[in-house]
C-alpha cells in the first residue's frame, strides 16, 4: 500500500474519530437527546456501543500512523505452555 492511499485512509479514520468523539460528548452532557451523525440517530442508549467504535477507530489511526511512520503492523502470535 501506498502513502498517498495510507493518508487517505488516515485522514477518514481521524474524521470518523472526531465525529464519533463529538457524539458521544454531547450525549453524556445531557444537553441533548439524541445525536445524528450524518443518516444514523444515537441516543443515550447507544453510549456502550459508541464507546466500542471510538475505541476501534482509535486504534486503526494509531495502526494507519505507525505505518505511515514505517513501523509494519504488529504481527500476532501464541505462545503455547509446555510441561516438562
Amino acid at each position: 500500500m501506498d502513502k498517498v492511499e495510507l493518508r487517505a485512509r488516515l485522514d477518514f479514520w481521524q474524521s470518523a474519530l472526531s465525529k464519533l468523539r463529538a457524539a458521544y460528548l454531547a450525549l453524556v452532557d445531557g444537553g441533548v437527546k439524541s445525536y445524528v451523525i450524518d443518516d444514523r440517530e444515537l441516543t443515550r442508549f447507544d453510549l456502550p456501543d459508541l464507546k466500542d467504535e471510538i475505541e476501534d477507530a482509535e486504534k486503526k489511526v494509531d495502526e494507519l500512523t505507525a505505518e505511515l511512520n514505517g513501523r509494519k503492523p504488529r504481527k500476532a502470535f501464541g505462545i503455547v505452555p509446555r510441561d516438562w
